[in-house]
């Protein structure tokens, strides 16, 4: 039997004592959260501990490691120790293999991060939470103690238990079958899929967070066009995936992301005061 200590995978260094301390270390994963990159420091830090033991000889490659994983980073906090434990694994893979593609890594993590983050802001935040606030404001409004006691308990056991089991089997899972298909020569046609599920999440995320649109008309009365309209007709939500692209290309160019948020700021301003954008 396996003690703590011992390595969960053959050859592997990442024991479940590794595991533990990155369900602790995912408890601030929002401390350091801002617009630029979000959670990527937190996670960068929650798996930290397993990077050094991975890159214990290589201090090289230790540095990319920690470079390759400050990548923009978001996800439902309870559920981000199971991608840091798939993470880990993919790591050790990398430590191992002369011919590994690190690229797949974060490839891997912009596919889990949309799936999971549905899943759990769904099931904890949007189920649990509000059961437990209506389960203890309801006692607290009778000035029961249990209210607050109970609201606790509902919430955080359940999170703190998922949290525990996102550590644990994630890295199981990646140790275990992300070799396998490495192994049997899949692991091309993985990243390719992944790749493909990425671009999908960040095309819904464009469309639902991403809204522009424009009061313009042609004419005026009854008979005016609205510009909105024709634009819809063509291809709905045009004016934002044009912004996207604007974005897109003034990221690749290394603007600041500061920059484009004060500029987007201001030019949303400007543009709402002369009736260009809604």
């Amino acid at each position: 039997m396996k003690t703590s200590n011992q390595p969960i995978k053959e050859n592997g260094v990442i024991t479940k004592k590794d595991l533990k301390t990155m369900f602790w270390r995912s408890l601030p994963m929002e401390f350091s959260w801002h617009y630029e990159r979000q959670m990527h420091m937190g996670f960068c830090t929650m798996i930290s501990q397993g990077l050094k033991k991975i890159y214990k000889d290589d201090e090289e490659g230790l540095k990319e490691a920690l470079q390759r994983n400050l990548e923009f980073f978001n996800i439902t906090a309870h559920v981000s120790p199971f991608v840091g434990g798939i993470t880990l694994a993919m790591e050790e893979m990398n430590a191992q293999q002369d011919d590994f593609d690190t690229s797949s890594i974060n490839a891997v993590k912009a596919a889990l991060m949309g799936p999971l983050s549905g899943i759990g802001d769904s099931l904890l935040l949007g189920t649990l939470r509000i059961l437990a606030v209506g389960i203890g404001a309801s006692l607290s409004a009778t000035g029961n103690i249990l209210g607050p006691i109970l609201f606790l308990l509902i919430f955080n056991v359940p999170a703190f238990a998922l949290r525990y089991l996102c550590a644990m089997k994630g890295y199981e899972l990646g140790a275990n079958y992300l070799e396998k298909i490495q192994s049997s020569g899949l692991m091309e046609k993985f990243m390719f899929a992944a790749g493909i599920l990425g671009a999908m999440v960040i095309g819904g995320m464009t469309n639902e967070l991403v809204s522009v649109t424009t009061p313009l008309q042609i004419g005026s009365g009854e008979s005016a066009t609205l510009i909105q309209g024709v634009l819809d007709g063509i291809l709905p939500g045009m004016l934002s995936l044009v912004v996207m692209g604007i974005y897109y290309y003034l990221m690749n160019k290394k603007v600041n992301v500061m920059w484009l948020l004060i500029g987007t700021a201001i030019l949303g301003i400007v543009c709402a005061q002369f009736g260009i954008l809604g």
